[in-house]
């Protein structure tokens, strides 16, 4: 599908191997100065090329990677791991085990919150002194 000599931006590269969960992220990211290519900063439109070493700073945490293979599509997790090699210090890799929990999805957890339209029934029959429950 892709021509081997077409560029790879690396906004687009960090985005398909899952450092980030949108380009639009990456792209900003780059643009405020936490994707670095041998410790300059670099643009969203820079070219990637096999054995860049990129410093990737997210909230999650701070990433070392070295590109191993170029990836144009977003890809499931198991398959994006095998374009890059992660190069982080293990002191950086204890503060976040786990890339999945770096997203955010803005849905609440289960059984925390509001009660529902039924927990709430429930409450009020106990508070007006009924003995109804419902299951």
């Amino acid at each position: 599908m892709h021509k081997e000599n077409e560029k790879l931006r690396v906004d687009k590269y960090l985005w398909a191997i899952r450092v980030f969960k949108s380009r639009s992220i990456a792209s900003e990211a780059c643009d405020k100065g936490r994707v670095k290519l041998n410790g300059l900063s670099v643009k969203a439109s820079k070219t990637v090329t096999i054995g860049d070493q990129y410093e990737v700073r997210t909230e999650a945490k701070n990433w070392v990677l070295k590109v191993t293979a170029l990836l144009y599509t977003r890809v499931q997790y198991s398959e994006a791991i095998k374009y890059y090699t992660d190069l982080t210090p293990p002191e950086d890799k204890d503060l976040m085990p786990y890339q999945s929990e770096s997203f955010y999805t803005g849905k609440r957890l289960s059984k925390v919150g509001r009660p529902t339209k039924k927990e709430r029934r429930n409450i009020e029959g106990f508070t007006d002194g009924e003995e109804k429950f419902e299951e």
